[in-house]
């Protein structure tokens, strides 16, 4: 991959350099590649949901949610096999995954939503390829901070992260029986990276944006692909029962928070660097 790369760099370089339009405009093209190089598992699981539910045939010997699961496990092999993922990743994202199917087994339990298709490889109702839309979220974070060599100013001591993950991921449990606190979370993720911005870097030069705006866009981007998924049948929301509709705007708040415990995760084994360091 890396000499297609090189290749591909080699060939529309000169066009580059003819003038500063030209520039930005293959600075973009190689910001949208890594891009969707990133999402590569997540890309993938999404075309799986999409495609099993316009084409899985009907009555088949292996239930769609099954076949999901041995696929979802496929890529992720696939992902380490080809070295696209380091080990120390995966068992990062892996931990991302199992606290992602805890969460789904008690949100489920609570009607928050539901997984109507028959499976075999399910537990407690919810089928085991749930926790790996999970797990996508994590390959892209640790993916991204790979190609894009991202360091940061500012940023805050690792401690406060870390209380903000656990509080964020303890309130998707506690709020069932108390006050929500997300509004609350909101404001201390402010608190706490509002003064953090990250450098990435798409071709030569290093670019820069507020942490709580990239965390933003990719949550986005999240609730986005969520409504593609329910589109698609993959699990129901309560409001979905009597027809597809769009998921609430007010679900982003709950994937900003995800992206963060995500994101925290993935700092147990990409140490965030500062800017001009080591």
């Amino acid at each position: 991959m890396k000499e297609r790369v090189a290749a591909l760099d080699a060939w529309a370089r000169p066009w580059a350099e003819r003038g500063r339009l030209n520039g930005w405009a293959y600075e973009f093209l190689l910001f949208g590649l890594k891009q969707a190089w990133a999402c590569l598992f997540g890309g993938l699981m999404l075309a799986l949901i999409v495609g099993t539910h316009l084409w899985w045939p009907a009555g088949a010997p292996l239930a769609r949610y099954d076949f999901l699961v041995i696929a979802s496990v496929a890529i992720q092999a696939s992902l380490l096999a080809l070295k696209l993922e380091r080990w120390d990743e995966a068992a990062v994202i892996g931990v991302f995954h199992g606290v992602g199917t805890i969460m789904e087994v008690f949100k489920t339990a609570h009607g928050s939503w539901i997984y109507p298709e028959p499976g075999l490889l399910k537990i407690a109702g919810v089928p085991l390829f749930s926790g790996f839309m999970y797990a996508c979220i994590g390959s892209y974070i640790a993916r991204i901070w790979r190609l894009f060599d991202v360091t940061y100013v500012r940023y805050p001591p690792i401690w406060t992260t870390w209380v903000l993950a656990i509080l964020a991921y303890a309130n998707f449990f506690t709020h069932h029986y108390g006050p929500d606190i997300r509004l609350g979370l909101f404001a201390l993720s402010v608190v706490i990276f509002g003064r953090t911005w990250f450098l990435f870097t798409p071709d030569r030069v290093a670019r820069r944006m507020p942490f709580l705006l990239g965390g933003l866009l990719v949550a986005l981007f999240i609730w986005f692909a969520e409504n593609l998924g329910t589109l698609a049948g993959a699990w129901v929301y309560p409001s979905q029962r009597h027809g597809w509709t769009m998921v609430p705007i007010g679900k982003l708040g709950a994937w900003y928070l995800l992206m963060l415990l995500s994101y925290v995760l993935v700092t147990a084994v990409h140490r965030p660097r500062t800017a001009g360091c080591d």
